[in-house]
């Protein structure tokens, strides 16, 4: 079993350099009211997509008032062809998971305004990147 494992490797090596240039990493920084308090977000994520539907895992932290708080979220989404990003996410942090909608409006190639809506989370900001 061992020799099918290493006999494997020469595939995936060739293989991972497209999986890699279908999929986006991202940044972001977005300024956000979340656990009660306004603060600032910057968060990085991988979006893994196909034919305008993506799925994009991603972990930051938020500042606000000198502290730092971890977190994290997944966002599903569908993007219209030289328009709208629209879809839902989740948000966890300590304790707390929101789950909330999110819209994003390109304004460059690979930049994109973004605002997220939810249950005692909102976020308006800027994305770079997927």
């Amino acid at each position: 079993m061992t020799l099918y494992r290493f006999a494997l490797l020469p595939f995936l090596a060739f293989l991972l350099p497209g999986v890699a240039h279908a999929e986006g990493l991202g940044i972001e920084g977005n300024y956000a009211r979340a656990d009660g308090h306004w603060g600032t977000e910057l968060g990085a994520g991988y979006a893994m997509g196909f034919a305008g539907f993506s799925l994009t895992p991603g972990a930051g932290v938020y500042l606000r008032d000198g502290e730092t708080k971890l977190y994290g979220r997944v966002e599903a989404s569908y993007s219209i062809p030289l328009s709208a990003t629209i879809g839902a996410g989740a948000r966890f942090s300590g304790e707390n998971v929101r789950p909330y909608a999110t819209l994003a409006l390109p304004i460059l190639p690979k930049v994109r305004a973004k605002a997220n809506a939810g249950p005692k989370y909102y976020a308006v900001g800027l994305t770079l990147g997927y």
